[in-house]
């Protein structure tokens, strides 16, 4: 079983490997981030199984165009006419080398370790992934050579659209340069890879012959040339999703050395737009792993710090002060900086704060970014990057509507959805709870919310607007815009147009919250515990009532309109989505749960207990809410197969973890936050907990489960509203 182990620095997962199968230690994979995109990511045997894997994934135009820049190494020791192969690779049917026979041990904690133990040597091979630039450095430390022995290093070059798999016609070529290897297309423009190799604490050789043939590292390190394309590597989880599978790599040659005694190489692969000595040469791996213990250091005071009462639940001596760490480190691998030509996002061209969905694949979607931003920033907190955050959606508002994703290779801003805008609502009002900062507030958020309600009212894209009963209408059979939002071609799994429950939840929640502000403008903490608010705010923020009234009238027909059409007495629960001919939806699905999770439910009590009851007894699992029942015959218990098998399961009964933050946010308001809620609240939340370093991507909660028992995680290895709605459900249970 995964434990959490503590250095002098962090905690990290620490695995026995030597005991399980293969087939077990390639279901366990481990995740770095830059916080500009990039990312390394593979098993914890070091053996690729998805086209997304690889020792660097680096983006050019961070978060977005991400290249998959170094696959992965080949590391041989070779002494006594022997050839130890550290790597392990898999093809067809077999896997060739089988280096992971000889690893003992896998760690994480400010990179990730692999130890080996061989006959005559004992090494552990780390891999670092730099703060803010594209770089890994691989160190490899032999810590027992009883005999000499050689050491050869093949890298594997991918430089390929990370979405994309690369076949043996692309054409790649390298250049020696300085102190290591250019490696491009053979176009014009095309981005670099530069890579290179020595023994710790070397002094660098400024002459270095320009040529390919053998390269001379200083302290017997040379590279040889030796271009070959391998052919056919096979990435598993790829074909399980019914996708190509295949892939061709190149390789220009390898990386030798001699060891002779303990000794550490360091190899390094940097991923540029273009090539750059000057700032190639200021690497350095120590001062490089010192950058990355701060930083994760910070991370964790920020988090202590910001809530003193869980702060001594940080405690190393404790189980939970472990798990906690764990959730804040896995909160800040979503963090990421966007650059942007468009001038509309910045300003002087600085760099934004956003939260990207999801590692692999996913890129910064609105809905996910307002959903985790309570959790994954202002309760570890993290408030300037949260109103960061915030600012860089709100500068792209555009008819009233915040995008709902930003392009995977552009700056374009896609705004397909209904409920973004809503949910950028309910977190700016969150980061004014959390911080006070009115002044942030009125001057930057208000005037956006003011025109996603009045675009919401007045109407908007998409067919989006405020029907005749309050209710907030839009869509067709053409669309897609809650987050159920599965399409194949032009066939909608779940078509949710016309009034869907948790948009006028949210909706309603939006009024409420407006209102309450023009009522109450200061809302700031020290308002809060010293009694009531001021007249006027320091930055011209007033009390108006009479805006405050229009706000709640408004938000009153909503409520009404709310239990009349979406309460069904029949059931006992609220109706999923009422179409435009009026025709009802009364499928049980836990969207309901937002009418009783958010800060205002349009609800009487005793309704809200009973939607509860229903989520609880029909749709909680231990790894989160069932999307559909069990016993509705749409039911889809696995999410597996090709893409249009796995798009009919996404929500239609696959288990989405994020959902647990506001079933857990429900069922402790229906019980008054009772002590005996909380306590069972906590069994809620265990199995996640657990799986956060036990199973999948080692500190991270994926992206969703399948409906069925055992509940194998699937979709994305990390997702962040999966991680930031955990650290809500226990923020909520403990404090």
């Amino acid at each position: 079983m995964p434990t959490l182990q503590k250095t002098d620095d962090v905690e990290i997962v620490s695995v026995t490997t030597s005991d399980k199968s293969i087939e077990d230690l390639l279901s366990k994979e481990w995740l770095l981030t830059n916080g500009r995109g990039g990312y390394a990511s593979s098993t914890i045997v070091g053996c690729n199984t998805r086209r997304y894997h690889g020792l660097l994934i680096g983006s050019l135009n961070p978060p977005a165009n991400r290249i998959m820049a170094l696959a992965n190494c080949l590391e041989m020791i070779i002494f006594n006419g022997r050839v130890f192969n550290l790597s392990t690779f898999e093809f067809n049917e077999k896997f060739a080398p089988k280096g992971f026979g000889y690893i003992k041990q896998f760690r994480q904690d400010t990179g990730v370790h692999f130890d080996y133990q061989l006959d005559k040597f004992e090494l552990t091979k780390s891999v670092y992934l730099l703060r803010d630039t594209d770089t890994v450095g691989l160190v490899y430390d032999f810590t027992r050579v009883e005999e000499p022995a050689e050491f050869a290093l093949r890298p594997f070059i991918g430089l390929r659209d990370f979405h994309t798999l690369q076949k043996s016609y692309t054409h790649l070529c390298s250049a020696w340069l300085g102190d290591g290897l250019v490696i491009s297309h053979n176009i014009p423009e095309s981005c670099k890879l530069f890579l290179s190799c020595a023994p710790m604490n070397t002094v660098r050789n400024s002459t270095m012959p320009n040529t390919m043939q053998k390269g001379e590292i200083p302290n017997s390190v040379s590279f040889e040339k030796d271009e070959q394309w391998w052919f056919n590597f096979v990435y598993r989880n790829d074909r399980q999703r019914g996708q190509d599978f295949t892939e061709d790599l190149w390789t220009p040659g390898f990386f030798k050395c001699r060891i002779e005694a303990p000794a550490k190489i360091v190899f390094r692969a940097n991923l540029s737009e273009r090539y750059n000595p000057d700032e190639l040469l200021s690497f350095d791996i120590d001062a490089a792993c010192k950058d990355l213990r701060r930083h994760q250091n910070s991370i964790i005071t920020a988090a202590k710090t910001k809530d003193k009462k869980l702060g001594p639940r940080f405690a190393k001596s404790s189980q939970n002060g472990n798990l906690l760490r764990t959730l804040c480190l896995a909160a800040d691998q979503f963090i990421s900086k966007r650059q942007t030509a468009n001038r509309i996002l910045t300003t002087n061209h600085e760099q934004q704060t956003t939260i990207l969905a999801g590692f692999p694949w996913f890129m910064d979607w609105g809905r996910d970014v307002f959903v985790a931003l309570p959790g994954l920033l202002l309760l570890t907190g993290r408030f300037d990057e949260a109103k960061s955050a915030l600012t860089t959606f709100s500068a792209a508002l555009d008819d009233g509507l915040i995008p709902n994703r930003f392009d995977d290779r552009s700056d374009d801003a896609h705004f397909n959805s209904i409920d973004t805008s809503l949910w950028f609502i309910n977190a700016a009002f969150q980061h004014l709870d959390a911080t006070g900062d009115s002044e942030t507030f009125t001057q930057q958020f208000l005037p956006t919310i003011h025109r996603i309600i009045d675009s919401y009212h007045n109407g908007t894209r998409f067919g989006i607007y405020a029907d005749a009963d309050g209710l907030i209408t839009g869509g067709d059979n053409e669309t897609q815009l809650t987050w159920m939002d599965a399409k194949y071609e032009r066939h909608s799994f779940t078509p949710r147009y016309g009034k869907a429950v948790e948009v006028n939840a949210l909706w309603y929640n939006s009024l409420m919250l407006i209102a309450q502000f023009y009522a109450d403008p200061v809302r700031s903490k020290s308002t809060k515990k010293t009694g009531g608010p001021s007249a006027q705010t320091s930055n011209g923020a007033e009390r108006d009532m009479e805006t405050a009234k229009h706000y709640k009238s408004i938000a009153d027909k909503v409520a009404a309109s709310f239990c009349k059409l979406f309460w069904n007495e029949t059931v006992g629960y609220l109706n999923d989505c009422i179409l435009p001919d009026g025709s009802v939806d009364a499928s049980l699905r836990p969207n309901q749960i937002f009418a009783v999770s958010l800060p205002f439910s349009p609800l009487p009590l005793q309704q809200q207990k009973c939607v509860v009851d229903v989520v609880q007894k029909e749709l909680l699992t231990p790894y989160g809410l069932r999307t559909l029942s069990a016993r509705d015959s749409r039911y889809k218990g696995k999410y597996e197969g090709p893409q249009q098998q796995r798009d009919e399961a996404y929500h239609q009964g696959t288990v989405w973890p994020y959902l647990i933050g506001p079933f857990v946010a429900s069922f402790l308001k229906v019980n008054d936050f009772s002590q005996k809620s909380k306590d069972e609240a906590l069994k809620f939340i265990e199995p996640l907990m657990r799986h956060l370093i036990e199973d999948g991507c080692f500190g991270q909660v994926c992206e969703i489960f399948d409906g069925d028992a055992p509940h194998k995680p699937r979709g994305c290895t990390a997702q962040a509203w999966s991680v930031a709605e955990l650290i809500r459900a226990y923020h909520l249970i403990n404090s």
